[in-house]
């Protein structure tokens, strides 16, 4: 379906024209302003490969064989086989690869159904002799927490998203006969799991009461109604915001992210009814139930405090800003002592919306190591919640507040650009994470570097350094960048447009014209090729079939599309007394544009602007000039504004990044044993990046390295570099020699011991710790000499698993009066209270003696269940570490 419309951009991959998108044989189109239609379909199970690689699991953890150790097994049928393939009995632990070649242009038939067969028996003969089996990692798993063997993999339904196995019983082997030899019947490459989507979208729900947008662009137009439509679709009987067609419910970043981009303006009264919905009985905004109990190995819910100020300022309603803002202050007030880091200046948690384990962060990190990394995006949102809040507390006339909250947010910055800014590379990086040393993540994060320029912690010519080389891939920005090895498209390979639409509002605020054009390329042309707001969409193929989870209609989808419109293209910026308009027009998309009937408070503006660039000729508003580009506040009724922008052409060069999508190398996988550190090579890495206290000690192109126990606590890690320079996430720290420097006090000498019948303790018993029982534990602990030293708990949490709920246990350490840190506890799978280990480390430096060390329930160490903060101790375990 060729087209004779006027092109505005174009790639080797797709191109967009005033009327259409293009992507190879796919041609989407709009035939007016309320109608579009798409040939699309997509090509998700056409060329699926006959290698399946899959691993084994107990009870949805990935605990069979190490990082890329999978079973191999070729789905091609047999010479006088059946319809049904089957495995060769494996055994539990033990890798099986099938060799069998694969002929070139060969692909997984449809409809292949495969028997996947596992002998169990090793493991259960474990069990019954000595009540537990040790994993690969050396774990024990024990009877009694023995619940279920599941299979993941790389064809669906299989999935490596070991945390949601559990969800997914067609992914469980059954043991029906008990001889210990469990099995499973997969269907794999089913056609219907190819989803399709509408040919055509015609506009069916009557939108004439939000604003009406037109232009020289029939394909803008007709995106931007299609995402007023399903900004309508997304909203709920009791008025408040549906996240997806396939997401119900209201989640705290979601409506927050979408309330920024556009909903505070289009819909503010289902954005202050849906934000009001993520507070709890006592006054907090909710954590979305995530990581080992939420809360506080997540801390992201502060965007909620942006949110709400961006309603206050659309709306001037005072009785919001005195409705907020004492939520806003007592949530901030619970996360400086939870989360905020004095030696860094940054805040714990888990990146923002990346909130899936191994889509983002090394296999080896538990939800104790999460709430320990410190975060881009999820410290950027921090600092604007304090920028917010200062800005609250001065309207509502709270100066010691405002100056209090200015002051945490410059720390916040000031520890942003200390520790994550690369100057080598012109943007920050992930994260710093890690045990008792912190490093650096080198990947770039879309949504935090976005944010960065957004609310000011990258400013000037930073912030143009970070849109013009951030790394873009084909079809967009993608979250991370390079992609994990081994992990399915969902945060990983993958674009998602509401993180685009966010880093289209950074290249207009950088003054980067090739990175905003390209930006709304990039969401154009899923939402007219898909004819709805896609959640995401692979980063390789740019297709919405492959993801591990995704939904139509998504509300940040199409707020972002709306965003494009407000907040890039008319440059509207809401201030606490007036809008301010800051236009971006790409001179490829030059022209007439009108946006009218318009709701700023209590005017009706009807809008008008003609040209191209982000300079402003002349502003009116009915027809006398505009002073400072800006409507007050106090303005009321309908009103003409025309804007006639300057139609100079970007100055300078505004550089996009564009990268192939590449990989990292995988975590190597390290041990010690008889004085040298160990891992397996890797193809195409050259060398191997040795740290040790989290500080470069040498590089080595060996895969083994001779280290000896010394006197002073040694934690190493191995960070594998590709020949093109791309780095692996660092190895799991790995102590040698720290036995000698720790010291190990059982809690049951000082509490009442536990009744509970659990299993994996040291000691003679362990201690609960609840709401009720045992609220403060004092353990006198030895110094033997003066020194930096790390307080831990070795500690157990079955109230759910590692991925969702929100029973994570939260106690604050104190020395006397004086607070030394926040413990965290977080679940470690449901039922499981036979699984130990340990809480994050304090570091804390101690003199020479014997020192009270008490852990306390404090009113802020309430989590987002509120009823059950709950967990065992073992022990706790202290280590000088210098």
């Amino acid at each position: 379906m060729p087209t004779t419309s006027p092109l505005i951009w174009k790639s080797e991959h797709y191109a967009l024209y005033r009327d259409s998108v293009v992507q190879g044989p796919y041609v989407a189109r709009a035939i007016s302003r309320t109608q579009l239609t798409s040939n699309y379909h997509s090509p998700a199970n056409a060329f699926q490969s006959p290698q399946i690689s899959f691993k084994f699991s107990l009870n949805g953890k990935d605990n069979e064989l190490a990082p890329g150790q999978d079973h191999m097994f070729v789905a091609l049928p047999k010479a006088g086989g059946g319809d049904v393939l089957e495995t060769p009995l494996l055994t539990f632990s033990k890798r099986y690869v099938d060799a069998t070649p694969v002929p070139a242009n060969t692909y997984l038939a449809p409809n292949t159904k495969l028997k996947i067969r596992v002998d169990m028996r090793p493991a259960l003969a474990a069990f019954k002799k000595q009540g537990y089996f040790t994993t690969y990692k050396g774990d024990k798993i024990y009877q009694q927490d023995f619940k279920k063997v599941l299979v993941a993999g790389s064809a669906a339904p299989m999935s490596w998203d070991f945390d949601n196995l559990v969800n997914k019983p067609e992914l469980e082997l059954k043991d029906p006969d008990g001889d210990g030899i469990y099995e499973v019947l997969l269907t794999l490459n089913v056609p219907a799991e190819a989803k399709t989507t509408a040919g055509e979208w015609q506009q069916s729900i009557n939108t004439a009461d939000f604003p009406q947008y037109t232009s020289d662009y029939p394909l803008s137009d007709a995106l931007y109604n299609l995402a007023l439509e399903e900004a309508r679709r997304a909203v709920e009987p009791d008025s408040t915001f549906r996240t997806g067609k396939e997401w119900a419910g209201v989640w705290t970043r979601d409506i927050s992210y979408s309330i920024i981009l556009a909903q505070a303006t289009l819909q503010p009264r289902v954005a202050m009814n849906s934000l009001l919905r993520k507070v709890s009985a006592d006054r907090r905004i909710i954590q979305d139930t995530g990581t080992g109990g939420a809360y506080p190995c997540s801390t992201d819910r502060m965007i909620w405090a942006t949110a709400a100020w961006e309603i206050y300022k659309v709306t001037g309603d005072e009785g919001w800003l005195t409705t907020v803002y004492p939520i806003i202050k007592k949530s901030i007030e619970d996360d400086m002592l939870n989360a905020y880091d004095p030696a860094t200046g940054l805040v714990r948690g888990e990146s923002s919306f990346l909130d899936w384990r191994e889509q983002t962060y090394p296999r080896w990190m538990q939800p104790v190591d999460i709430y320990q990394s410190e975060n881009l995006g999820t410290n950027a949102v921090h600092y604007q919640a304090n920028v917010v809040l200062a800005q609250m507390a001065q309207q509502l006339g709270q100066q010691a507040v405002a100056s209090k909250h200015q002051q945490a947010a410059a720390q916040i910055k000031k520890g942003i650009n200390d520790h994550l800014w690369q100057a080598d590379k012109g943007y920050y990086g992930q994260f710093l994470y890690g045990r008792k040393f912190l490093v650096l993540s080198p990947r770039a994060e879309a949504l935090g570097e976005a944010l960065s320029v957004l609310f000011g912690v990258a400013g000037g010519e930073q912030a143009q350094t970070v849109v013009q080389r951030t790394p873009t891939t084909a079809y967009g920005i993608s979250c991370i960048y390079p992609q994990i090895p081994g992990i399915p498209p969902y945060h990983n390979n993958a674009v998602w447009p509401f993180v685009q639409s966010y880093w289209a509002m950074a290249a207009a605020k950088a003054g980067n014209e090739e990175a905003v054009l390209e930006s709304i390329a990039a969401v154009y042309r899923p939402a007219a090729l898909f004819l709805t707001n896609k959640e995401n969409f692979v980063a390789e193929n740019g297709d919405f079939a492959g993801t591990q989870i995704n939904s139509s209609n998504m509300l940040w989808s199409l707020s972002g599309s709306l965003g494009l419109v407000y907040k890039v293209l008319f440059g509207m910026e809401w201030e606490a007394n007036r809008l301010v308009f800051r236009p971006f027009v790409p001179q490829a998309l030059q022209g007439n544009r009108k946006l009218m009937g318009f709701r700023y408070r209590g005017a009706v503006l009807d809008i008008d602007m003609q040209g191209f660039g982000h300079g402003i000729s002349s502003i009116t508003l009915d027809g006398q000039p505009l002073p400072d580009a800006a409507i007050p506040a106090t303005l009321t009724g309908r009103h003409a504004v025309r804007i006639v922008l300057r139609s100079e052409a970007a100055s300078g060069a505004a550089a996009v990044n564009r990268v192939a999508n590449l990989f990292s190398p995988e975590t190597p996988a390290v041990t010690y044993a008889n004085g040298q550190l160990s891992w397996a090579q890797q193809a195409d890495v050259k060398t191997y990046k040795v740290l040790k206290n989290g500080q470069p000690l040498t590089s080595v192109a060996a895969t083994s390295l001779p280290v000896q126990p010394a006197k002073e606590y040694a934690e190493y890690q191995v960070i594998a570099v590709a020949s093109n320079g791309l780095e692996s996430f660092a190895s799991e720290p790995l102590a040698v020699g720290s036995e000698a420097l720790s010291r190990q006090y059982q809690l049951e000498t000082v509490a009442p011991k536990a009744a509970m019948p659990y299993k994996g303790f040291t000691g003679k018993g362990f201690v609960e710790i609840s709401k009720a029982k045992n609220t403060a534990v004092t353990v006198p602990v030895t110094v033997p000499e003066t020194g930096l030293y790390a307080v831990d708990f070795r500690y157990a949490n079955g109230n759910g698993p590692t991925n969702t709920n929100n029973q994570c246990a939260i106690r604050t350490l104190k020395m006397g009066d004086n607070v030394l840190g926040t413990i965290v506890l977080p679940q470690r799978g449901v039922a499981e209270w036979s699984n130990w280990g340990y809480s994050n480390p304090v570091l804390v430096r101690l003199t020479k003696g014997t020192h009270p060390l008490t852990l306390a329930f404090e009113p802020a160490n309430e989590n987002m269940n509120g009823t059950v903060n709950q967990a065992m101790l073992d022990y706790l375990r202290l280590t000088k570490v210098q």
